[in-house]
């Protein structure tokens, strides 16, 4: 089962229709209420962090399968479904779309009040938030821009974060999970099991184990001598507009180092097309990151005023002077799709999709809902996946 994982969708524009949402958040209480006594609220936090799992229970709450509006209006539906009932459940949802996101730790920080939880849960909850948004937006540099965010976590100290980013040049959404039980590591590897129906090429990639070597040259960078570092990057930036250029990097004795700039990763990343010499503002982040001295690279991107600009130069900088090549692979695979019967990508995973069903088959028998509202809903979610 994937725990962790992204997913891509078509950009979808448009507000959700009310009687919808009405509708979504009646079923998604229903539904709530049976898993969560049948397994428990750690379970239910487990679960949401499965994108399929997720996906899933769109399918079955109506809204369209591979629309990125699923995502947005799924949470919205589910955090109003457990409105004044999250104590007697033991789950909590936290943020959501646009300014809401952003308003995750203050609901986190009342929720700690309200339940008298220790400060340090707390506090790692709110770190665990914005730590997981730094990572794919500025460590994952695949070109979506995060506009929604949500945290789940229960009483018990299990959490789950499903946030989206949206890429407006091709009109795309891609959905990030992440999960308490997995996320042993915020910066190496925190995606496995990602899926995706569209791959970035070239993608940033500071997650990937193949980064591994930039990770460590870019904290030896911050912690060596800023007037050092601002020579390296002269050296990017002096050739910036011509990347067919030979580049003198280094003078070994008699003999000069020259470095071949290939017309391939670099010139897709803004911070080398921008000058980026030039920007006042990156100069002063590298000069603090230089004046702290980070002891690792998690705390380095913790940095207040460290993203994706930062993260970049760094690694370029790595990469082209000192020889440590990060990964520009995508760390997407497929989409949230089983399979197809043709085998492309590989052929369906019939116990996957099995238990899928089945699991949401039987929560649906568990509601109160109707005989023939169980039975319509059972149809979509069959009718969904046999369309994937």
């Amino acid at each position: 089962m994937i725990y962790r994982g992204v997913a891509t969708f078509g950009l979808d524009d448009g507000k959700c229709p009310k009687w919808l949402f009405e509708r979504m958040t009646k079923l998604g209480r229903e539904v709530i209420e049976v898993i969560i006594k049948e397994y428990g609220p750690d379970e239910f936090i487990k679960r949401i962090a499965d994108p399929v799992w997720f996906q899933s229970l769109g399918t079955v709450l109506a809204f369209d399968w591979n629309a990125s509006g699923l995502t947005t209006v799924l949470t919205a539906a589910l955090k109003e479904a457990i409105r004044n009932q999250e104590k007697e459940l033991g789950i909590f949802i936290c943020g959501g779309k646009g300014k809401t996101s952003r308003k995750t730790p203050d609901e986190v920080e009342k929720w700690g009040d309200v339940l008298s939880l220790p400060d340090g849960y707390v506090n790692s909850l709110v770190y665990n938030s914005k730590m997981t948004a730094k990572v794919d937006s500025a460590l994952v540099q695949d070109g979506f821009q995060i506009y929604h965010h949500t945290l789940f976590f229960s009483k018990n100290g299990s959490w789950a974060v499903v946030q989206q980013g949206m890429n407006i040049q091709n009109q795309t959404a891609r959905r990030y999970h992440w999960y308490s039980q997995k996320a042993t590591d915020l910066i190496k590897n925190p995606h496995s099991g990602i899926v995706s129906q569209l791959l970035n090429q070239p993608t940033l990639n500071l997650t990937a184990q193949e980064s591994e070597k930039t990770r460590q040259t870019s904290i030896q960078l911050v912690k060596g001598d800023y007037y050092q570092l601002m020579k390296d990057v002269k050296i990017l930036s002096k050739h910036f507009s011509d990347y067919s250029q030979m580049i003198k990097i280094k003078e070994k004795g008699q003999q000069s180092i020259f470095l071949h700039l290939e017309n391939k990763e670099f010139i897709w990343h803004p911070v080398v097309k921008e000058n980026f010499l030039k920007n006042k503002y990156l100069e002063k982040i590298l000069y603090l990151a230089c004046e702290k001295q980070p002891e690792n690279y998690e705390k380095l991107l913790a940095m207040k005023g460290v993203g994706p600009k930062t993260m970049r130069a760094l690694a370029l900088v790595s990469e082209i002077i000192y020889g440590a090549k990060p990964s520009y692979q995508d760390p997407a695979r497929y989409s949230f799709a089983h399979g197809g019967k043709d085998g492309t990508p590989y052929f369906v995973d019939k116990k996957t999709y099995d238990q899928t069903i089945n699991f949401f088959s039987n929560i649906v028998n568990k509601t109160k809902l109707p005989i023939s509202e169980k039975n319509k809903i059972n149809q979509q979610l069959n009718f969904s996946y046999k369309n994937k």
